[in-house]
Formats: C-alpha cells, sequence, structure tokens
C-alpha cells in the first residue's frame, strides 16, 4: 500500500508539474525543500553537523543558510527531474548550455569508451538525460529504488532519450562491455561506502570512504575520465559542464588507484566549495573513521585560512 501511495504521488505530481510554467515549478520544489527544512530534523542536523565539519570559519548563520539554500534545492532537483524528462529533445537543447562538450568528443575518438563522474550536485540528473541529445547515450550507473514501480518510473525518466541503466547486479560486465564498445558510462563518486573495495580519500580534509570503481576501471581499460557538473542559470535553464580528462597516474596497484581516486575527489569538492548550496550535505558521507593502521592516504589538512575559500 505504501509503495502504491508512493508512486501515484509521483504519478500526479509530474502529471500537474509538466503543466505549468517553469517558474512555478520551481518556486513549488524550493516551496517543498523548506517544507521537509522545517519538519525533517534528522536530516536538518546532519546537514548542519557536515557544514560546521567543512566550514568551521563560517558562522552559525551562514551555515543555516546554506543548509536551507540546501534543501530548497534538492526540492527543485525532483520536481525539475520530473518535467525536463518530459520535454522533446529539442526543448532540452533550448533549456542547456553545454561547456566543454568538445572534450567529450575528442575523448569518444580515441576509442576506449569514455567515463563520466559527479556528484549528487546540481541537476545532475538533468545532466545524463540531455547528454544524449547532444553527445550520444550513456550508460547510467545506478541503485534499484526498494519501491519497484517507482524505479520502473525513474528508469523510464532516464532512458528517455536513448540512455541505459545499469544496475549494480552485474555491472562489471556491462560496463566493460559499454566501454569496449566505445561508449560511455556514468557513475557518482560522493556516497559512503560499505564495500570491501572502498578506499579512503580526502574530501573537504576529512577521510571519506569512497568507490574505488572508476579508478579500477579508468586503469584498467585507458579510458577518458571526465568530471561532470550541472549548475543552474538564473533564468531556469542550466549549464552543463565538462571538465578535462583527470590525468590516469602512473602504475595500476592500490597507491594509483587510491591517487586516482583522490584526483577525482579534488575535482568535485572544488565545485562543492564554489556553490556548496548544490551539494547534498544531508547525506552522511564521513559516518566511519578508517583504521589507525591505514597507511599514508592523508595529507597534511590545509591552512584554517584557506578552508572557506
Amino acid at each position: 500500500m505504501r509503495d502504491a501511495i508512493e508512486y501515484w504521488s509521483v504519478v500526479t505530481v509530474r502529471a500537474i508539474a509538466t503543466r505549468l510554467p517553469d517558474a512555478v515549478v520551481r518556486a513549488w520544489g524550493s516551496a517543498l525543500g523548506l517544507m521537509f527544512y522545517a519538519v525533517d530534523w534528522r536530516h536538518r542536523r546532519v546537514a548542519l553537523a557536515n557544514l560546521e565539519q567543512c566550514f568551521p570559519n563560517k558562522t552559525v548563520g551562514e551555515r543555516r543558510t546554506i543548509a536551507r539554500a540546501t534543501f530548497k534545492h534538492f526540492g527543485q532537483v525532483l520536481l525539475k527531474l520530473l518535467t525536463f524528462s518530459a520535454l522533446t529533445p529539442e526543448e532540452m537543447l533550448e533549456r542547456a548550455e553545454y561547456e566543454g562538450d568538445e572534450r567529450v568528443r575528442l575523448a569518444y575518438a580515441k576509442g576506449k569508451g569514455v567515463l563520466f563522474f559527479t556528484g549528487h550536485f546540481g541537476f545532475w540528473e538533468c545532466q545524463a538525460v540531455a547528454h544524449a541529445v547532444k553527445l550520444r547515450p550513456i550508460g547510467v550507473l545506478a541503485r534499484t529504488l526498494d519501491n519497484r514501480r517507482l524505479n520502473d518510473l525513474l528508469e523510464r525518466m532516464r532512458t528517455t532519450t536513448g540512455n541505459h541503466v545499469i544496475y549494480r547486479q552485474g555491472a562489471v560486465r556491462r560496463v566493460l562491455k559499454t566501454l569496449a564498445a566505445g561508449e560511455g558510462v556514468a557513475l557518482m563518486i560522493d556516497q559512503h561506502m560499505h564495500s570491501p573495495d572502498a578506499i579512503w580519500v580526502n574530501f573537504f580534509r576529512r577521510p571519506a570512504a569512497t568507490t574505488s570503481t572508476l579508478a579500477a576501471l579508468a586503469i584498467r581499460t585507458g579510458a577518458a575520465v571526465i568530471p561532470v557538473f550541472a549548475h543552474p542559470l538564473p533564468d531556469g535553464r542550466y549549464r552543463f559542464v565538462y571538465e578535462s580528462p583527470v590525468q590516469l597516474p602512473d602504475g595500476d596497484g592500490p597507491d594509483a588507484i587510491r591517487e586516482f581516486t583522490q584526483r577525482c575527489t579534488d575535482v568535485l569538492e572544488m565545485h562543492v566549495r564554489t556553490r556548496p548550496h548544490l551539494w547534498l550535505w544531508m547525506h552522511r558521507r564521513w559516518r566511519d573513521a578508517p583504521a589507525p593502521d591505514t597507511p599514508g592516504m592523508f595529507p597534511q589538512a590545509r591552512n584554517e585560512e584557506d578552508a572557506d575559500e
């Protein structure tokens, strides 16, 4: 019964939102986010605690402002995915600016496939959908939702422009097959990892358990690795940014995987520091600590004066 209520609630919201002007959808999403900021004390507390650790030089008021803006943003993320995926390809192009897409074409031309990575930042789902319109369809690495009907709906939205979803079971084999065909795969690198292949790297000067999948795939296949970020524009449009490929390290052992994962994490952190309200602070990213004998992974933290730059 709960799954059915969740599903029909989302379907109803989508049916309404797709008929409203974009400015109204954004306002609705902001209001939805602020409502959750007011009532969801557990995630609000996690967000504020994370912001306190990562931006110690900001005042309490400044951190609360970021937290409120984060909840507003993710309210918009939900509604804008519902509406953006319902647009025609031509309408998607009208609502987007692409920066660095020539880097993607050059990477594809090498014939080894392309790995795209990002975090829960900006409007990442919209960028994945629009990527296939401007460039090529990609495989999107994702976790299956517990609600099967909602998962099927989300998959239809993610694949509306030709992308395909790669779920965790058997994922490595499917990713390797996609890369061998010279195509692209997108994945996230900013979630806490419990699996044995997690590695510890610095994220905001704190050790964070991070997936090693991206680095392992890149080193194994030689595929270009391109960071991607979806920034909102003031008029309700988006700037889809494709950064320069991250340079692969020498070697292929555990140290090389850790070094490359740190490089990718540093790119993500740079964008989060620039626009912190666009990242998912309510996620318990730093819930564990590495064992005391974990070998040299954490260079000395930067000066506190640089913490909020």
